[in-house]
């Protein structure tokens, strides 16, 4: 399996009127319209009956994580506004341990505004819990595009407490809107449990409650943390010269095995549980292989040998874990999955509709080849509403 690098992105444009893109998600996350693509075939239906389509003794996974308040506003002396954007923690590394800090912690940033931020501190007075908090942050180093920023303040806090109590909802820059006070419930989903997302894994915001309640399958979670570059653009002509963005995920080893008792009736919600699943697979080989697993490039899997199976890759995982005396895996992934892929684990993807020339459309094109082209054509002509707050799909994959 050659890694396809001159594969021009243009190839993956389609035409999405600003008016296709919803802005608010309907008063009933479940009663969106749900395009189903199975057996090669085009229909439609309501989200609300998802569980007629999911395998018969099947696995359903999610992706649990929790979408943080990352948006920081602060002003420098002459007023001008600067929004710090907290993409991943820098020091500690770790999530939990990163969030449980107290008055201090580092995190790498983006900055809204930056030529206003020169050589000083920002600080701005905040009420956390009833309390007058001060939180001052420090710009330590610029890498790139990213900022290292050192946050500090007073009082027996959590930065998880900090965060809630100045931070906004980063909603994604094409709803061309502010955040509002209900995306803080409208853009989580109703299994979020673990924080640390910048953007919502936004196929999953369809299950409500007594959806989730009324499924007969079996339901697995996994953690990804998905960054903000799920939204960053492909600006190259060619899909070879873009760099894919590193993710965080942790799987518990009770997932791998019920994957395994699960083979060929694996439904994955969203693009963030497809790519940690079939990371996990090339994880698995590497382990083998004695090779690095702590990451995996976005090139790699398509130079690394495929005559292992998933039963070979996942125990090998497991036996890690079990060796070690560990119930996660927890890892990065930078996989870049596009046609020409093969799927190794996921039979099934439930997604929204995706911009066009964007990494995610490439995903659903290595899923069901050319007929994305269809897909797109039916839900954009059958008023199909697109991207975060949009409605659903559910994909069988060609296999």
């Amino acid at each position: 399996m050659k890694a396809p690098i001159n594969i021009s992105i243009s190839d993956f444009n389609y035409e999405l009127d600003e008016n296709r893109i919803a802005k608010f998600p309907l008063k009933e996350r479940d009663k969106c319209k749900l395009l189903i693509y199975k057996d090669k075939q085009i229909s439609e239906s309501i989200f609300n009956n998802i569980g007629s389509l999911l395998p018969e003794d099947g696995l359903m996974i999610v992706n649990n994580t929790k979408v943080i308040p990352a948006r920081l506003e602060f002003f420098n002396s002459n007023g001008a506004r600067i929004e710090i954007f907290c993409l991943e923690p820098y020091s500690p590394t770790d999530y939990d341990r990163n969030f449980a800090s107290k008055n201090t912690c580092e995190w790498k940033c983006l900055a809204g505004n930056l030529k206003r931020w020169k050589n000083f501190d920002l600080s701005r007075t905040i009420v956390c819990k009833n309390q007058e908090v001060t939180l001052t942050v420090k710009k330590m180093q610029v890498i790139g595009g990213e900022i290292i920023a050192q946050f500090l303040w007073n009082g027996d806090f959590s930065f998880s407490e900090i965060i809630d109590a100045i931070g906004s909802i980063p909603i994604p820059p094409y709803l061309n809107r502010k955040a509002e006070e209900s995306d803080n419930i409208d853009y989580q989903t109703v299994y979020s449990h673990y924080k640390g997302s910048v953007a919502a894994p936004t196929a999953g915001l369809h299950f409500s409650d007594e959806l989730m309640n009324s499924l007969n399958t079996k339901i697995g979670q996994l953690t990804l943390h998905v960054g903000a570059g799920t939204f960053k653009p492909v600006k190259t002509e060619t899909i070879g010269e873009h760099e894919m963005h590193r993710e965080f995920f942790s799987v518990s080893k009770s997932l791998l095995k019920d994957i395994l008792d699960h083979q060929g009736k694996i439904t994955a919600v969203g693009t963030t549980s497809v790519r940690t699943l079939e990371s996990l697979y090339w994880l698995g080989v590497k382990m083998i292989d004695n090779q690095t697993t702590d990451f995996l490039p976005q090139w790699d899997c398509y130079d690394m040998r495929d005559d292992i199976s998933l039963n070979e890759s996942f125990q090998q995982i497991i036996n890690y874990l079990d060796k070690n005396n560990e119930e996660n895996f927890k890892a990065s992934t930078g996989i870049m999955i596009c046609p020409t892929y093969k799927y190794r684990v996921v039979d099934n993807i439930i997604t929204n509709f995706h911009q066009p020339e964007s990494t995610l459309l490439l995903l659903v094109a290595a899923a069901v080849g050319d007929d994305w082209k269809n897909i797109y054509k039916y839900a954009i002509e059958n008023n199909f509403r697109f991207l975060s707050y949009g409605d659903g799909s559910f994909l069988q994959i060609n296999k």
